[in-house]
């Protein structure tokens, strides 16, 4: 690993941040939140924190992808601790533990929230943490490739490193104008989003917190009522249609703007998607029909379709309690949490992909102990996969399970009830903000004991970059080896110390 170069890379990232970080003061001074001055202090900390490391190590022109991992694991823990600093000077949030917290939730987009009042928190700081998701959600380091082609020939190791799902699509010969398509695809999605929650009567503020929450499938709202506190049958109807296409591939969205316009029903994956969305809306709408949860035919729909959507789509919006839900609705949302997203999508969880690769394996087993001199192949569509991606499949899933119940076991040892502590794993391992007990739907995570909400922070890191980013620098392998850093200043031979 090249110290020197991860660390200068590092350094621009944070600069970087430091820009965004200035972007809440307008919304300070047009609510008079007097949060102007913590803003600039805590910009002034990444910039200076950035440019020290950019003014000692020197870059490197031939990163690998060793340096990939390195540089977006660092990236992501570090600019989650100085993204804390806003709600750590609001003074609302005086444990820095509960600000890391909320702070990676917003840039690793899982939602999980320790207030348990969102109003009391300034405005800007709402804006803030609504913009912390959107960032996460295309990931702040596809955006540096797209507008800072500074990074240069280290680009496609770091998109590897960082971009959620088994494989990557290029969609460009430039992995800058990739980062640069998925970028713009992603930014009109919000757009578009923003308007329409405007014309259902949401104010600017709003719909743009929102809009940002849903694009990026993150969940942080601005209410602690979250959606419902808006009770409008248009914005959840809204809000539910773009979390769905944000769960979606972004590579397909860009194939139907370029005119591929069956590009999503010949996608394996994305029918898979469609039809686990409606066969978990048809069961949970009948049984919380059957179970008479709700007075009519009418809410009990919206509510299930609001739910299922949000929660397969690693979202974590609610308009419902469904830790009130019958005992099998529960199940079916917690299996949901698991799935996620389609790959290449802002969503979370173990990905549509990867599930229907695994039973495919499965039931290709099956057959070869049917038939042991047949020869067979595993397609996705009409291509064959090939073995090292398969391999990749199950690695991930053995290495999720090793996570799962490691990050479990220690949160449990805590005093929290297996319940609360089994699906607060599994909510912030797969980004998606609600579990069920504890920090149900209703309530949220700042009861936890604070190495409880260390562990599941990791969890949320560990979750967005898909397990295998940060597993690689828990390896002693990778560590021996790393290179000496460069530096822009060394004593001449023979002077100083």
């Amino acid at each position: 690993m090249r110290t020197g170069g991860v660390l200068n890379i590092f350094g621009r990232l944070l600069v970087l941040l430091s820009l965004f970080l200035l972007t809440p003061i307008p919304f300070s001074l047009w609510f008079g939140d007097g949060m102007v001055d913590d803003f600039l202090v805590s910009s002034l900390i990444g910039a200076v924190a950035g440019l020290s490391l950019v003014a000692v190590f020197l870059p490197e022109k031939d990163l690998g992808y060793r340096d990939g991992f390195a540089v977006v694991f660092l990236s992501w823990l570090g600019l989650a601790m100085v993204g804390a600093l806003p709600y750590y000077f609001s003074g609302h949030m005086p444990s820095y533990i509960d600000c890391l917290f909320e702070s990676m939730s917003g840039f690793t987009t899982t939602g999980s929230t320790v207030m348990s009042r969102v109003e009391v928190m300034p405005e800007s700081v709402l804006f803030w943490r609504a913009l912390t998701h959107w960032l996460g959600g295309m990931g702040i380091i596809v955006l540096s490739l797209a507008i800072l082609p500074l990074l240069g020939v280290g680009g496609m190791q770091l998109f590897q490193a960082e971009m959620p799902g088994p494989t990557k699509d290029r969609l460009a010969p430039r992995i800058q104008d990739t980062a640069r398509i998925l970028w713009g695809v992603y930014f009109l999605f919000t757009l578009v989003e923003v308007l329409l929650l405007m014309l259902g009567g949401l104010d600017f503020y709003d719909a743009v917190c929102h809009g940002f929450a849903t694009m990026a499938t993150g969940g942080f709202s601005t209410h602690t009522a979250s959606v419902a506190r808006f009770d409008s049958v248009y914005v959840e109807a809204v809000i539910i249609v773009f979390m769905f296409l944000a769960g979606t591939n972004f590579t397909l969205h860009h194939r139907f703007f370029s005119g591929k316009f069956r590009a999503f029903w010949k996608n394996e994956e994305f029918r898979l998607y469609c039809a686990i969305i409606a066969t978990a809306f048809v069961v949970v709408a009948g049984v919380n029909l059957a179970a008479g949860v709700y007075r009519s035919v009418g809410e009990t729909l919206r509510t299930a379709a609001f739910q299922v959507v949000s929660i397969v789509t690693t979202t974590g919006f609610g308009t419902a309690d469904f830790d009130q839900w019958p005992p099998v609705c529960k199940v079916i949302m917690v299996v949901l949490m698991l799935v996620g997203g389609c790959a290449g999508s802002t969503g979370g969880g173990i990905k549509v992909v990867r599930v229907l690769l695994f039973f495919k394996y499965g039931r290709l087993q099956l057959k070869r102990l049917v038939h042991p001199r047949a020869v067979w192949t595993i397609k996705l569509g009409k291509i064959k996969v090939p073995e090292e991606v398969m391999v990749a499949i199950l690695g991930f899933l053995a290495l999720y399970m090793g996570f799962f119940l490691l990050a479990t076991m220690l949160v449990a040892v805590q005093g929290v009830d297996i319940v609360t502590s089994a699906t607060a794993v599994i909510a912030t391992l797969n980004n998606i903000g609600p579990g069920l007990a504890d920090v149900g739907p209703a309530q949220n995570f700042g009861s936890l004991p604070p190495l409880a909400k260390l562990v599941l922070t990791f969890c949320m890191q560990a979750g967005r970059l898909e397990l295998y980013t940060v597993a690689v620098l828990l390896t002693p392998d990778f560590w021996a080896m790393a290179r000496r850093p460069r530096l822009r200043f060394r004593s001449a031979p023979g002077k100083g110390a």
